[in-house]
């Protein structure tokens, strides 16, 4: 699950945002303050989303001290201030988007995903996303936001397959050739059947799984649960 560092002194845009990132299986650490977020950047943190105007100091700053500690951590400005200078100079130092408030939390969560998808740090953690849905390649585990869902070797290889192809179509018998099982025995059509109906079903039948008819499937990166 990402991390995410949120340097925000207003309370209520902080706990939207706090729980807008639950949902999106994300942990979030709130800080007030500059001081607060220098004690609490480490090496878990995946994202760093952060104000420009603080008790303490400004938002520019911190961006700074961020790209000094680790210049591959991504970093998203959430501001009313809205001047090209601010915006320009935001980006140049490194940020990889500048939100203006007020803003929709939908929109906010959906650059967070773009972000990710692109930061070399969540793969080198070994969490693979697509959208709610994630697996933690090192422990094993997959997740449908914080919850963790429970699935059998067979599944969680299939799963792992579709979301490091994520957004691709891949053929039956690719996925065939890639799924083994456990005992380096292949793995034939009525196993990959049952596997993907009871992957789906413990997945809550989610959309970003499709089939694609007369060729396999693919994890789709856009689709949206209803």
């Amino acid at each position: 699950m990402p991390h995410i560092l949120l340097l925000e002194d207003d309370e209520t845009i902080a706990f939207g945002i706090e729980r807008a990132m639950k949902k999106e299986g994300s942990t979030t650490v709130w800080c007030r303050t500059l001081k607060e977020a220098q004690s609490c950047l480490d090496e878990k943190t995946d994202l760093v989303l952060l104000d420009l105007n603080l008790p303490d100091g400004n938002g520019f700053s911190f961006c700074r001290q961020v790209k000094a500690f680790d210049v591959t951590l991504p970093v998203i400005f959430l501001t009313v201030r809205d001047d090209e200078k601010d915006i320009v100079r935001g980006l140049d130092m490194g940020a990889d988007d500048y939100i203006v408030k007020p803003f929709l939390l939908s929109v906010l969560s959906s650059r967070i995903r773009a972000v990710l998808r692109r930061s070399s740090r969540t793969a080198e953690k070994g969490m693979l996303i697509c959208g709610d849905i994630s697996m933690d390649t090192e422990k094993l585990k997959a997740y449908i936001g914080t919850a963790e869902v429970v699935l059998t070797a067979g599944e969680l290889r299939l799963l792992r397959v579709l979301l490091e192809n994520k957004n691709q179509a891949i053929t039956r018998n690719r996925l065939l050739e890639l799924l083994w099982d456990a005992d380096g025995n292949f793995v034939n059509d009525n196993t990959l059947t049952v596997t993907m109906k009871r992957l789906r079903e413990k997945l809550g039948n989610p959309k970003q799984i499709q089939t694609l008819r007369g060729i396999g499937y693919r994890m789709e990166e856009n689709a949206e649960n209803g």
